[in-house]
């Protein structure tokens, strides 16, 4: 979609979600931010209304499905939501036996039910207009498990392929789905990993991909390349080479 005018972003307190917000700040534009931080979620806001947008905020935990649903049915009453960016996600080591089984279960409640509970109000409200886009972050995480972030790249996988087979489903509705799949971008959850990150990419910058994409309505918005082009070198090796590489790689 080339001109959304209703954008409404969840995970806007930081990171991708925050720059997404400032890259389509301007007059004539409703952002509607959802984020868990307060303080960070108000100081964006501010620096887009100083851009020219009309700006609302919520903060909230994408997992609480009744408060979402309720939210976005009042956000599109104000102006029909054109453009949804499901963003919100957590990335935690999931190494070891101690505390693996309910770290996992929250990293999929907020990366996948999380996205759940974005999308399915608002594709309920676009099916009936059949017009709308949604943009759905994954990561190219999800393209392979690797020890220490297994739950991670396990619920990135989940909603990056139900990302890909909802886009056929809506194209009849005439809803645009688009899965987002970044390599490292320089964040907040990124800056925890203790090893060196190739292709580090700025969050300003990963936004003015994931725009150009979502105005081209590209099934899969993928970068950067080479990263992309390395994670899909390695889901085609055999097994066993697999093996003997995730034992040298760094870990979460």
């Amino acid at each position: 979609m080339r001109d959304p005018h209703h954008i409404l972003i969840t995970g806007a307190s930081s990171g991708i979600g925050a720059a997404m917000a400032f890259n389509y700040a301007a007059p004539g534009i409703v952002l509607s931010l959802h984020g868990r931080n307060a303080e960070r979620l108000e100081r964006i806001a501010v620096q887009a209304r100083r851009r020219g947008a009309e700006v609302a905020t919520r903060v909230g935990d994408v997992t609480e499905t009744q408060n979402m649903a309720a939210w976005i049915e009042e956000r599109n009453g104000v102006q029909k939501i054109d453009l949804v960016v499901a963003n919100a996600g957590i990335g935690v080591s999931s190494s070891g036996v101690e505390g693996l089984a309910e770290q996992t279960r929250r990293v999929f409640d907020v990366n996948v039910n999380g996205i759940f509970n974005t999308i399915h109000p608002a594709l309920s409200l676009m099916m009936k207009r059949k017009s709308g886009q949604i943009a759905i972050v994954s990561s190219l995480a999800g393209f392979r498990g690797f020890a220490g972030s297994s739950a991670y790249a396990a619920s990135k996988a989940a909603v990056r392929v139900y990302g890909e087979g909802l886009r056929a489903e809506m194209a009849p509705y005439g809803i645009e789905i688009n899965v987002i799949c970044p390599g490292f971008i320089k964040t907040p959850m990124t800056e925890a990993n203790p090893f060196r990150m190739p292709f580090l990419m700025s969050a300003a910058r990963a936004s003015r991909f994931v725009r150009k994409g979502l105005e081209s309505n590209r099934a899969r918005i993928a970068f950067p390349w080479q990263m992309y082009a390395g994670i899909r070198l390695i889901t085609a090796l055999p097994q066993p080479l697999l093996d003997v590489i995730a034992k040298v790689l760094p870990r979460k």
